[in-house]
């Protein structure tokens, strides 16, 4: 290609990759119009320059997509006079970028063999107001501080307080930030005040590792960050002395069918919502141990309806066999979808059995009830409206038929809908969703007279079809905004439930800790994401009560990587800097341990500084445990009780085989 086909490959480059997604300003479109990308690649790349991807160059790094450049550099908010640190310049092409809406840009970089490039290839071109270090970028270059915007273009586990210290008042910050090396959530961070800052995220992006003092390790782990709360180490004496405090106040349990849970019941007193975790998705004991608190919350009046971490419409099968109602029927088998074993275990059966046996001698309007209240279920909660409709009101129901064929055929598949709708390959399908539960609320009155519980589930799901379009959508932007949509959409179907059943009503939540703890007491907090666990507090004040759990050591039920077979795989002994290993090093080898207002206050006291807490979900690799699995927490600010066993075992998954004799509209029925 000649200078000619090169100046019009970035023209088209700029006219449909930049422009069409809200990269607008002038002078950064007519930068990335002038700046010779194909000059910042290896020669056999070049003519490859301009396509919407990322390319390879050397040391193992990459050029960043041009779109993702433009981005950055557009919510930088350059007038033209800044003065601009970029960390991470790699060939130096956001550098050259930059120096065309800047006065000065200082570009550092890790590798000198990239650094020399760099500079040379600046040198060539012309561009004398960029100046390239080679250094730790994670430092940042505090020579020429502060700087009135900072761009770093790779991904670290936490934002370098280095960098956060050498951005000026006023100034912007642009940074990839992770705890997986594979993705990144991009942020913006607006410096307000000496000690202020403001972050927004940007989306979710996926660049190579931040590799510095203040960023990751050469190994893969997070290295040392000096504005990050590190683990409290406490010396072997000071360790002892807390595990011996925690053996002296912690109540043992001794078999979870036989040990009482009295003093618990009594400390949840008049709570309208008892959250009771787990710290993993597979783990028997938690899941017996959860169904036995709530069946004593049930007989001590406690507990009038018991909300699942699972989706409304599966859940609603499930409560029409614990109430005795006629199921609805799914399009989807109830619980069938990843991860099956969450719900469809013996643990879960067990209680679903001792419910049903409980609620056959209570009155209708005293029966407990379950429901889900999660939002995943895009497919089964179209198909329960529009056959909802069909039975009330015929006509409504071929509008809205003809309003959700926009998922069409994306129902079994949302999170390529997600995808679909975000890179303008088809037009989101929320307004569709939204008119369709306006018309059904715009009904209430007339659909509330024919049966009331049978309209709140057609409105449960509806609301869950918009909530679920934004999820999907949301998603694709952001780990914190799809994170916070789901877990304000499982707190509003909590609190519509409770309204539903009556004024008087109380509920116990199953989900995991990471969900049911408050996300204030949590490094949660600092990335801007919430849960119901906040949210309740927020509400209820001291009538929402938190239940967490651990282990230190034992097997569970888990995949290696999203839609992989179930495995029972081996958990590791907890790390030697988290409240598993104090609990452990108690010798209590399972027990309930009072954390809102102890006997002796200084237990809470101690534990409040923060330490690492051990959290699996339906994924588990034990190989990068420190790093996919632990988080800061405070665990007394997080929980008002703890629940621990030393030692824990798998749940044990429900296949058909073990379903055979069972009635047909059992739930879990294949």
């Amino acid at each position: 290609m000649n200078d000619t086909a090169f100046a019009e490959s970035r023209r088209r480059m700029v006219a449909q990759q930049i422009e069409p997604r809200g990269v607008t300003d002038r002078a950064l479109c007519e930068a990335m119009r002038t700046v010779p990308r194909e000059r910042f690649v290896g020669e056999e790349m070049a003519e490859f320059a301009f396509e919407d991807a990322p390319l390879p160059i050397e040391e193992g790094q990459t050029i960043s997509q041009p779109f993702i450049v433009a981005l950055m550099i557009d919510a930088l908010e350059l007038e033209g006079d800044e003065r601009v640190l970029e960390v991470g310049a790699g060939s130096g092409y956001a550098a050259a970028v930059l120096s065309r809406v800047a006065r000065e840009v200082y570009a550092v970089e890790m590798h000198q063999s990239l650094a020399d490039s760099a500079a040379k290839r600046l040198r060539e071109i012309g561009y004398d107001n960029v100046h390239v270090l080679c250094a730790d970028g994670t430092q940042g270059w505090a020579e020429h501080a502060p700087y009135d915007a900072i761009m770093v273009s790779a991904g670290g586990p936490e934002i370098p307080n280095s960098l956060l210290r050498q951005l000026a008042v006023g100034g912007r910050l642009v940074v990839p930030v992770g705890r997986d090396l594979r993705s990144q959530e991009l942020l913006l961070v607006r410096r307000t005040g000496q000690e202020d800052y403001e972050r927004e995220s940007l989306g979710a992006v996926q660049f190579v590792p931040l590799v510095g003092t203040e960023g990751w390790a050469a190994d893969g782990t997070p290295a040392v960050s000096p504005h990050r709360p590190e683990p409290t180490v406490v010396a072997p004496p000071e360790r002892t002395a807390l595990a011996t405090l925690i053996a002296e106040e912690a109540e043992p349990l001794d078999s979870i069918d036989d040990t009482t849970v009295d003093a618990l019941v009594e400390r949840v007193g008049d709570a309208r919502v008892v959250l009771i975790g787990e710290a993993s998705h597979g783990t028997s004991e938690f899941y017996r141990m959860r169904a036995r608190i709530t069946q004593e919350l049930i007989r001590a009046g406690k507990c009038d309806m018991v909300a699942l971490e699972a989706d409304w419409p599966d859940t609603r099968a499930l409560d029409g066999h614990v109430r005795g109602r006629s199921p609805n029927r799914l399009r989807v088998p109830p619980f069938s979808r990843f991860p099956s074993w969450m719900w469809r275990n013996s643990e879960t059966r067990d209680f679903v059995d001792w419910l049903v046996d409980l609620n056959r001698e209570r009155p209708h309007d005293r029966k407990v009830s379950l429901h889900g209240l999660d939002l995943y279920s895009l497919n089964n909660s179209i198909g329960a409206v529009l056959a909802y409709l069909e039975r009330v009101d015929p006509t409504a129901a071929e509008a809205a038929r003809v309003r959700y064929s926009c998922f069409s055929p994306w129902e079994m598949d949302p999170a390529t809908y997600g995808r679909a709708a975000v890179v303008g390959r088809m037009e989101p399908c929320e307004s569709d969703a939204i008119s369709t539960l306006r018309e059904l609320l715009q009904q209430r009155v007339e659909y509330l007279e024919l049966d009331g519980d049978e309209f709140f589930d057609a409105e449960r799901n509806a609301t869950l079809v918009r909530d679920a379009e934004r999820y999907y959508r949301t998603m694709y932007y952001g780990s914190r905004e799809s994170w916070n949509l789901r877990d304000q959409h499982m707190f509003d179907t909590l609190l519509a439930a409770l309204d539903h059943i009556g004024p008087d009503s109380r509920a116990v939540v199953w989900a995991h800790n990471s969900h049911v703890g408050d996300a204030r007491a949590t490094e949660m907090s600092a990335r801007g994401e919430l849960n119901i666990g906040q949210l309740c507090r927020e509400h209820f004040g001291e009538r929402a009560y938190a239940i967490g759990f651990g282990t230190h050591h034992g097997q569970v039920a888990a995949a290696q990587n999203w839609d992989a077979p179930m495995e029972i795989m081996d958990v590791r002994p907890s790390h030697e800097d988290s409240y598993e290993r104090l609990c452990h090093e108690s010798s209590v080898e399972a027990f309930l341990l009072h954390l809102r207002n102890p006997r002796r206050p200084e237990l809470r006291e101690h534990l409040r500084h923060p330490r690492l807490q051990r959290a699996i979900g339906v994924i588990y690799r034990p190989e990068s445990e420190l790093l996919s699995h632990y988080f800061q927490a405070s665990l007394p600010s997080q929980f008002d009780e703890y629940v621990w066993f030393d030692e824990t075992s798998a749940v044990r998954s429900l296949e058909t085989g073990d379903l055979e004799g069972v009635p047909e509209t059992y739930p879990f029925g294949l």
